[in-house]
């Protein structure tokens, strides 16, 4: 099972927008969405790749959530549905843009060689407002969500330097039943299946994080989903 590495993005934060205004999804804000594109190697460290960086260290970054990765094949999908030409890769705010491979094909623990790295798919992205600001489409996160479209998160098992162009090696597939497709909808859905939770809280390549929100949900029973406004929506309401 071979993947293509199609370009690689990497960006700081910055903020844009407008102080003053009127319509939230105008105002000021501050991300590090806006990636740029990458030619030629590029080095993958533990915590991420050269250059790259997070506006909200809280919610992003870290070991489990090294490397963003976001299928090439989605983007047709939401030009189509939102007819905004636009939305074109990098426009997630991914590192990397993944050719041949989608939610549904991979899954948490897939191992790959892509250069000289060594990467790991350690979770799904929850998606949040911020593409929602960048596009102008306030229900952006929950369309995410629901679809199932919300990319990756690679852990670094062996840092190196990739490239675009390069293939995704699988080296080791633990889990093939966790897809990151069903990953998603045992986290989102609306009927709290608690033996599915349960199962997916014991996957111990499934980023700590997210076992650990998982096994508060089982806590409590799973009887309510719990509420996801403010990461949806925050503050473009």
């Amino acid at each position: 099972m071979d993947f293509l590495l199609k370009q690689v993005f990497v960006g700081l934060p910055k903020t844009v927008g407008n102080k003053e205004a009127v319509n939230p999804m105008e105002r000021e804000w501050t991300s590090a969405i806006f990636k740029e594109p990458v030619e030629g190697p590029i080095w993958v460290g533990k915590t991420g790749l050269t250059g790259d960086g997070q506006g909200d260290l809280k919610h992003h970054g870290g070991p489990e959530k090294a490397v963003f990765a976001y299928s090439f094949e989605n983007y047709r999908y939401w030009q189509e549905q939102l007819d905004i030409k636009e939305i074109s890769s990098g426009g997630m705010g991914e590192n990397l843009v993944m050719g041949n491979v989608n939610e549904e094909t991979i899954a948490i623990g897939d191992t790959f060689q892509i250069g000289e790295a060594v990467i790991q798919v350690s979770q799904p992205r929850q998606p949040c407002w911020k593409p929602a600001r960048r596009f102008k489409v306030k229900n952006l996160a929950l369309l995410l969500q629901n679809t199932g479209k919300t990319g990756w998160y690679f852990r670094v098992l062996k840092e190196g330097y990739v490239k675009d162009g390069q293939t995704f090696t699988l080296v080791d597939r633990p889990y093939p039943q966790w897809t990151v497709q069903k990953c998603n909808q045992i986290i989102h859905s609306r009927q709290q299946n608690l033996v599915e939770m349960r199962e997916l809280a014991y996957c111990e390549l499934l980023a700590p994080g997210m076992r650990a929100t998982l096994e508060k949900r089982i806590e409590k029973g799973g009887t309510k989903a719990p509420d996801i406004s403010d990461r949806v929506f925050g503050p473009n309401e």
